[in-house]
């Protein structure tokens, strides 16, 4: 009775020695002058307003994004990598300004809350998902810029994905793969 004991707690503890622990959320990373822009390759401080970066299994280097829609639009986009295993997001909340949004106030994007649809454009000039680590701030923003609060995984993909129109400016559609604008009909 005793070897069939120690017969199982033996199998028990070999079956355990197949499976690997998941790995642990990596920080993240201070923004730095050589972060650029995973679609328009520029760096990231020369644009106002919140930022992203996005850490993918494979590579050890965040992938950054000049505007936290960018980086909505990458986990969408079917032909992007899904090893992901963080997304953060500016919290503006913690912000000095929307023109210094900050280089170590990041929240987890799955933790986040978002104003969507406001009057404020991001550092590319088109819409933006305007990031908030407390759902009081995103709420306060809201009321004074417009737009409506929503989660992650709510942002509408059309909304970050789509035509976005600026002040000025002629209606673009976002070319995702290049970080250039062309022109459609409207």
């Amino acid at each position: 009775m005793i070897r069939h004991g120690i017969l199982l707690s033996l199998l028990l503890l070999l079956a355990g020695c197949g499976e690997e622990a998941p790995a642990a959320r990596p920080k993240a990373v201070a923004l730095n002058a050589e972060a650029l822009g995973h679609y328009c390759q520029m760096n990231v401080l020369e644009h106002e307003g919140p930022k992203a970066q996005i850490h993918l299994a494979h590579n050890p280097n965040p992938v950054w994004f000049s505007q936290v829609r960018d980086a909505v639009a990458f986990t969408r986009l079917p032909e992007e990598p899904k090893d992901y295993v963080a997304i953060y997001v500016s919290d503006m909340d913690k912000a000095e300004s929307w023109a210094s949004p900050g280089a170590e106030n990041w929240v987890e994007a799955r933790d986040a809350y978002f104003v969507i649809e406001s009057t404020k454009r991001g550092g590319m000039g088109a819409d933006e998902a305007i990031s908030f680590g407390t759902e009081q701030g995103a709420l306060a923003f809201a009321a004074s810029n417009g737009g409506r609060v929503v989660r992650f995984d709510d942002i509408p993909t059309e909304y970050v994905l789509a035509f976005s129109e600026s002040p000025g400016e002629n209606t673009r559609q976002r070319d995702t793969h290049g970080g250039s604008a062309h022109e459609v009909e409207k």
